[in-house]
């Protein structure tokens, strides 16, 4: 009991005494022998891709002139191509119809035939997929072309003949009309 009490007698010394204690047991533990590793794998980079589109031809895709009713079709061709990287959703929409005529509308006898001559760009009869078929009048909605992969091209006709129900009263008339393609 004498150690007790020269304890409880000098605080300051137990206090000391158990401070060396904890500082010993610390580097005990703190010298003990452990391999440690690591590795990084610095600079990751993350980019988003591109959906853009080329258009070979800047202006009309096909002019027809002195047409008459019943004549054989005027063909006009456009490649359209995804220049970008990632794949996207591409249509074709038709603008506002400008009918010269008003009354006597020419758009409405024109037969409009669109076809995807595919990614080798041959445009074969029969061998092709037609996109639309109808006249310029009843193309309304915008009409899917399918997906294009990054760098994808493809080429399309376009065939358009006065219907042999147009009329004398139509003679001059002509329809003016943008096309615009979108890719999603």
């Amino acid at each position: 009991m004498s150690r007790f009490k020269s304890l409880k007698a000098n605080p300051r010394r137990s206090l000391a005494a158990l401070a060396t204690v904890l500082v010993a047991v610390g580097v005990t533990g703190a010298s003990g022998a452990s391999f440690t590793a690591n590795s990084a794998n610095a600079a990751n980079t993350f980019t988003a891709g591109t959906l853009t589109m080329g258009n070979s031809k800047a202006g009309a895709i096909l002019t027809a002139s002195n047409m008459k009713p019943g004549d054989p079709a005027s063909k006009g061709t456009v490649d359209i191509k995804n220049t970008g990287s990632v794949n996207g959703a591409f249509t074709l929409t038709r603008g506002l119809i400008v009918d010269s005529d008003v009354p006597n509308a020419m758009s409405p006898k024109l037969d409009v035939i669109v076809t995807d001559c595919g990614t080798d760009l041959d445009c074969v009869a029969g061998v092709n997929t037609v996109k639309y078929t109808g006249t310029l009048a009843a193309m309304s909605a915008p009409i899917a072309l399918g997906t294009f992969a990054g760098l994808e091209e493809r080429r399309y006709e376009f065939s358009v003949a006065f219907n042999s129900s147009g009329t004398n009263a139509m003679q001059g008339d002509n329809s003016v009309v943008p096309f615009t393609w979108d890719a999603a």
